[in-house]
């Protein structure tokens, strides 16, 4: 199986879930750095009172990298998070994310992304739309979404999501440990309020606290992953993967499936092939990352 048959099967309510890859295919010296590891790097360099790095060390993640980094920046005023998202204030949208958003809208497709920039949204509205505003929070903008219309169904028509935080507001840049926790932790009281109606109590699965979220795609699409490396620091994604095939064990009736298309020339890890079966991913590795950003977008 293909990138491109997954896309191509009308059986399938797919979603697409983006991560950085997509901003690294194709880029040139001219776009400066666009590696997460290194702009943590340059970030560590620039503020860490500790001993300079060249790569985060063995025995620490990079979402714990951050966290040190935090603990040991010379001044309580450096706001790391707003300095991250000046390191991407000159990223553009190139041909290839272009296409993406206009298959994904031709289609009606949903678009999940843990980038922060708004590259995937640049040709399609500069403008947010909060599925409320008053309880709008730039802490947790899980409600709001780039489109060309106004979005009832976030499981059934096309909107960008920012999964981990959005550029324009710092606040929302989910970079480390503790933030991924927090994020688990409000996830968490959506999936699971102590009051009111449950994701999990199958009934009136339109009608619970998540179904205005992005959240509401993780558990009612078939999920399509590409350019995440899904390895043990996306311990948020990783989480909600887990809940979800909690929930479809509950309910198989309501079974989607989910797809993580790769194309590195390592295999996969022995422990990431037994995550993944064990949440019912399904495996896809491409022989180029051509077929993962080019060719399955320009089809008709």
């Amino acid at each position: 199986m293909k990138l491109v048959d997954v896309l191509h099967d009308e059986s399938l309510k797919i979603a697409l879930v983006i991560g950085n890859g997509i901003n690294r295919y194709h880029s040139t010296s001219d776009d400066g750095n666009n590696s997460w590891d290194k702009m943590l790097l340059a970030l560590w360099q620039k503020y860490s009172q500790s001993a300079s790095q060249l790569s985060a060390p063995n025995g620490i993640s990079l979402i714990e990298f951050y966290d040190a980094l935090d603990l040991t920046k010379r001044s309580d005023e450096i706001n790391l998070q707003k300095e991250f998202c000046g390191l991407m204030r000159h990223w553009k949208a190139k041909e290839h994310h272009v296409a993406i958003s206009s298959w994904a809208k031709n289609k009606g497709t949903p678009i999940l992304t843990t980038n922060f920039e708004e590259t995937l949204s640049a040709n399609i509205t500069q403008e947010i739309t909060h599925f409320d505003s008053k309880s709008f929070t730039d802490f947790y903008p899980w409600e709001s979404y780039f489109s060309d219309h106004k979005v009832d169904d976030p499981a059934n028509e096309f909107a960008i999501w920012h999964i981990n935080g959005i550029q324009r507001y710092s606040r929302s840049i989910r970079l480390g440990l503790s933030h991924y926790m927090g994020s688990v932790e409000r996830a968490r009281r959506l999936i699971h309020p102590g009051k009111g109606i449950r994701l999990f109590a199958g009934k009136n699965v339109n009608e619970w606290p998540g179904r205005h979220s992005w959240l509401h795609i993780i558990f009612n699409n078939d999920l399509v992953f590409i350019g995440l490396g899904l390895d043990t620091t996306e311990v948020f994604l990783r989480w909600l993967l887990i809940e979800r095939a909690k929930y479809f064990y509950q309910f198989p009736k309501r079974r989607k499936n989910a797809y993580f298309v790769y194309a590195d020339t390592n295999d996969l890890s022995p422990g990431q092939k037994l995550f993944f079966d064990s949440v019912r991913v399904q495996v896809i590795h491409e022989r180029s990352y051509d077929e993962i950003y080019h060719s399955p977008w320009s089809m008709d």
